[in-house]
């Protein structure tokens, strides 16, 4: 194993690192403290003054600027307190969901703190013990719900270059997660306008120039025929593992577009339930209400959607920004069972008003617009994001070295 390690660099428990880095393990560099729960029974604890910190409270953003619950000074003056530049890491449950303190706050006790210390740059820790996570995920073994204790967590061993380098890696990553940061703010931006223009051109609030008339009341079935799906026998083997996707409410996200699905069937077996044409909109009806999309592709899908074959009088686009545009209302109209549906007999009856033909492809093209630019906004963070996790497996391994200059430059 030594014989391949590079020159100028050697085989540690924390993996192959410079020879100038050393190892330690967190707990020798660091005071690593369980958070608190402050009494619940006792509502004065809680207002709206003191960050309290939980496993939602973490995600992609670095910096921990508001909690979902906050506590008086009362509740904060019994907790356990962490000062602001503590690394906050999950350790029980969602384990490795990693935070900074943007200010003195308290945590749960699902959350240990890291205290901050002249021994490393926090920033540079931060990433390091989320680059760690997914070892110190697996701590946890098979358990119901998964615990890493504090004395397990401070045995994570963690790289540690010069204070300089340290400080210089961490302003690279920074600069990635400013940039995704970035990005997500403007496609947040970008969600919004679309959603207000849908607001405005489905409802003929706003016409495009061109076009004047009133619109027209319709059912549902008079857009489309209405076809609920069916699920091949699965006892029949030769229905499934073919060409043909077979949609579930699970396949269908964000993308209005499908084109595939996670289980694909046979000419058989779409020949043995209700097949659907290309160009047909899908519309969850039962459980995850409101889900939709457009099968690109001949195809089928199963009994917890409602799919709509758009008349030759109706854009298949439209009718989708339509639906997209009426999750409400469709879950207004579900019923009051224990799984939450909408009969095929209540969707027919649904009323929406829509234009002629030439107005509704006219407004979804300008939706369809919008949602190409998102999805390549979309992909430019996704790319970002990706880049990131390449730059934390160079950088925080010292297998790319930034320059004496970079190093000094970071310096304060």
């Amino acid at each position: 194993m030594s014989a391949q390690v590079r020159p100028g660099y050697k085989l540690t428990e924390a993996g192959v690192i410079p020879e100038d880095w050393e190892v330690k393990k967190l707990g020798d560099i660091a005071i690593i403290a369980t958070g608190s729960t402050p009494p619940t029974r006792d509502s004065a604890n809680y207002g709206d003054e003191f960050l309290f910190v939980s496993p939602a409270d973490l995600g992609d953003e670095k910096d921990v600027i508001d909690t979902q619950r906050k506590l008086t000074k009362k509740g904060f003056a019994i907790s356990r307190r962490f000062p602001r530049d503590s690394i906050l890491f999950v350790c029980i449950g969602s384990i490795g969901k990693c935070g900074v303190a943007s200010v003195d706050l308290t945590t749960n006790q699902q959350i240990n703190a890291i205290f901050p210390s002249p021994a490393f740059s926090t920033d540079y820790l931060y990433y390091t013990v989320c680059a760690a996570a997914p070892k110190v995920r697996a701590l946890a073994g098979e358990q119901v719900i998964p615990i890493v204790n504090k004395t397990q967590f401070s045995e994570t061993p963690v790289s540690l270059p010069s204070i300089p380098e340290q400080r210089a890696i961490a302003a690279a990553l920074s600069d990635m997660d400013a940039l995704i940061s970035g990005l997500d703010q403007f496609i947040a931006k970008k969600r919004d306008i679309k959603q207000a223009a849908m607001q405005q051109l489905l409802t003929g609030q706003q016409r495009l120039p061109g076009f004047s008339g009133e619109w027209t009341l319709k059912r549902t079935c008079e857009l489309g025929e209405i076809v609920t799906g069916n699920t091949p026998s699965t006892t029949m083997a030769h229905y499934w593992g073919g060409d043909f996707p077979w949609i579930t409410p699970t396949d269908i996200s964000i993308c209005r577009d499908m084109f595939e699905s996670s289980r694909l069937i046979t000419i058989e077996g779409l020949q043995s339930i209700r097949r659907l044409p290309a160009n047909t909109v899908l519309v969850t009806c039962i459980a995850s209400i409101g889900k939709n999309a457009i099968l690109r592709v001949e195809g089928a899908c199963n009994q917890q959607i409602n799919a709509v074959i758009p008349s030759q009088k109706n854009s298949a686009e439209f009718l989708y920004y339509i639906f997209e545009a009426s999750k409400e209302y469709l879950l207004s109209n579900a019923g009051t069972t224990a799984t939450s549906i909408i009969s095929k007999a209540t969707f027919s009856e649904l009323t929406f008003r829509v234009p002629p033909l030439e107005e509704q492809a006219a407004i979804a093209t300008i939706l369809s617009d919008m949602d190409s630019e998102l999805s390549t906004l979309e992909t430019r963070r996704n790319k970002a994001r990706q880049l990131k996790q390449g730059m934390m497996q160079e950088l925080l391994t010292g297998r790319i070295r930034l320059s004496q200059s970079s190093q000094e430059a970071k310096l304060w």
